[in-house]
Formats: C-alpha cells, structure tokens, sequence
C-alpha cells in the first residue's frame, strides 16, 4: 500500500523530546518493511509560539503562514535524522518534488508547502496526486466527535463517517495560521473530492498506528481505533 500520514507536531515534537522522535521513527520503520509512506509533519506548539510572536510584531497572515510552513520542515529534518538510511534526505518543497522522492522506495518526509494550508490538507492533497491507499492523520483524539471531546463531556464519537458527513462538520472551522482543530476545512474538502479512505486516530498509541495499518492491509477494515471517513 502507499499510505500518506499527516503528522501532527502536538504529538510528534510537542516538547522537542528526542525519545519520542525515535519511538515514531520504529514505528514508521516497521510499516515501511511492507508498505511505501510519505509523512508531512505538522508544526504544534512552536509553530504556534513562532506565528502569535510574528502576530505581536505586525506580520499578517501569509507571513505567519510561512513562518509555520518553516517549523513543520524542522521537525521534518529532525524525523528524517531518527529515521537514518531509511528516509529520503531532503525535504520536499512541493508535490512534484514528494512525487519524484517517492521514486526512492524510501520513506519520504516533508513539512507544509503553501500559505493558507494546514498538513492535514497538504497530506490530502498528496493522497489525490499519488493515488494513495490510505491517508491516517494521527492527532491527540481517538477519532472526530460530535464536539470536542475535552470541553464537552457528551461529545460522541465518529466510528465511520462520510467525506460529506466530515465536510458539512468542519464548516465555520478558523482557517488563521497556527489554528487548531481536528481536520481543517479545505483538508475535510479535498477528503471529500479525492474519495480519500481516511483514518482519524490517537497518535500516540503506536502499536494502534502499526496494528492498524497491518489490519488495512488486508483489505478496507468496517471499524478501527478511531474514526473511519469513507468516500
């Protein structure tokens, strides 16, 4: 299968621990012994503290875009560094660039690529353009609720939804440099075009990340860990 994930930086450099870049760096090891992947690492927390600093001093939006566009690549080298011989050694600037470095065999790792795009749509867009299997975005939830889940108690969880269930969800969503929701608009859109078979997870569960690819390897699964988005 090629498999695209879209990586966050809350659960992959939340706070910059070399351990944790090392454990993602075992799991995507083991995955890629059978599989090919293209990971596209998100900014997080830094990300965010770069772009409310450019914020404080008068930058406006593509600005700020770009300053996370940066950190997302940081934390791209610094996973491609865990990943050793393995990975591809640059980071892809744009989709043809991911698409030639695909041609490796190797694992390929990129941050953002445009202002006014988050990962998680970076991610769904390369899903489209390298006819992907499977887009896994691994976030800090089990999957999508109705609400989120760690402000609103009776929020219910998404075992399987729609792409138009997800994009009629995400609407009103803030689309600012450094937002935060579970998948962003435009993200949620390009699911829905592409016909993009997404799974929505708890990134930090690793052995749910490398036991849930085994399992879709066998074939689409009708349930997982986390949320199931079909065409």
């Amino acid at each position: 299968m090629l498999i695209v994930m879209s990586l966050g930086g809350s659960i992959l450099a939340g706070d910059l621990d070399p351990l944790r870049f090392k454990k993602y760096a075992d799991a995507l090891l083991e995955m890629s012994k059978e599989h090919h992947l293209l990971i596209v690492t998100g900014g997080g927390v830094y990300a965010r503290k770069y772009i409310e600093a450019a914020r404080g001093v008068g930058a406006d939006e593509v600005t700020c875009d770009f300053i996370g566009i940066d950190v997302t690549r940081l934390n791209a080298k610094l996973l491609i560094a865990a990943l050793g011989s393995a990975a591809y050694p640059e980071v892809p600037q744009n989709y043809n660039e991911a698409a030639m470095a695909m041609e490796s065999k190797k694992i390929v790792v990129m941050g953002g690529v445009l202002p006014g795009q988050t990962t998680d749509a970076v991610s769904a867009a390369l899903s489209e353009y390298l006819k992907a299997d499977l887009l896994i975005i691994p976030t800090s939830v089990d999957g999508i609720y109705t609400a989120d889940p760690n402000v609103d108690k009776t929020a219910k969880k998404y075992p399987v939804m729609t792409a138009t269930e997800l994009v009629n969800l995400s609407a009103g969503m803030s689309l600012k440099a450094g937002s935060k929701s579970p998948i962003d608009p435009i993200a949620c859109k390009l699911i829905e075009r592409g016909g993009i078979r997404t799974i929505v997870m708890d990134g930090r569960r690793l052995d749910d990340l490398v036991e849930l690819v085994k399992e879709e390897a066998k074939g689409p699964q009708k349930e997982s860990c986390g949320t199931i988005i079909v065409p």
